[in-house]
């Protein structure tokens, strides 16, 4: 009786076929991730802190040389000194001008749409104007409050140095009048929806492309070019694009110079 040869080793030890077609699909879909997460950064969709750095907001801006770098807790107008206090970490409604007119400052936290518009509704005699001065935050917040505020026909504008950056451009977009003095600046970015913070953009695709399609469609409904969108994708979140004043007129934030 023959013996049999001994089994081969090195073939014994192959995974079967099914578990190498998924080791090789595991293998293309890091590829493509890795393919897509280098595409993101070459077209401004990057993590914060990689790559060119935009010089700091109290650089000056001049066309052409709008982005500059974003921290929303010390955020200026462009060319002026840093803050040396940070604006609230929410939004707080203030009357001023004897009640005609009141401010709103600070950062948007979720929740503050609902809290302002309550209020806002409590405030006697009830104010025709809102000030802005924030650095942005939620965007969903932002939607819904200023949904509340073109029903109820408030106008929107700035101070002077005011700021209005990343999700407060959709509270002065509401406005049923829009008032932005040259000093004051009004700033975009790209913004994060849903659960997926700080990650390129391909993490979070449906996300994303549902959120901007639901801010495009509100710029349309408030007047507003959604074309001004094209500056806010390709400007990190770290960083921020300043609208010159031509841009405002043009996408329809103020009226057009007569």
């Amino acid at each position: 009786m023959s013996e049999s040869a001994p089994p081969d080793l090195g073939t014994a030890r192959k995974p079967p076929i099914v578990g190498r077609v998924l080791i090789g699909v595991l293998i293309f879909q890091l590829s493509l991730a890795v393919l897509l997460f280098w595409g993101d950064l070459g077209e401004g969709l990057r993590l914060p802190g990689f790559g060119p750095q935009a010089p700091e907001l109290t650089e000056p801006i001049r066309p052409g040389d709008q982005t500059r770098r974003f921290r929303p807790e010390r955020a200026p107008s462009p060319g002026q000194p840093m803050p040396e206090t940070a604006l609230p970490n929410r939004l707080v409604l203030t009357p001023v001008s004897g009640g005609r007119a009141a401010l709103l400052e600070g950062t948007i936290e979720a929740g503050d749409a609902e809290r302002i518009v309550k209020q806002l509704s409590e405030l006697t005699p009830a104010p025709a104007q809102l000030y802005l001065n924030s650095p942005g935050g939620s965007v969903r917040d932002a939607l819904e409050l200023g949904r509340h505020l073109r029903r109820e026909g408030f106008n929107t504008a700035l101070r002077d140095g005011d700021i209005c950056y990343s999700a407060c451009p959709y509270l002065l977009a509401a406005g049923e009048t829009r008032t932005v003095p040259d000093s004051a600046s009004v700033g975009v970015h790209q913004h994060y929806f849903g659960k997926s913070t700080l990650l390129p953009a391909f993490v979070a695709v449906e996300d994303i492309q549902r959120g901007q399609g639901e801010v495009m469609r509100y710029l349309d409904d408030m007047g507003i070019d959604p074309l001004v969108m094209q500056h806010a994708l390709v400007t990190p979140p770290d960083e921020i694009y300043v609208l010159l004043p031509e841009e405002l007129r043009r996408y329809g934030f103020i009226p057009p110079e007569e």
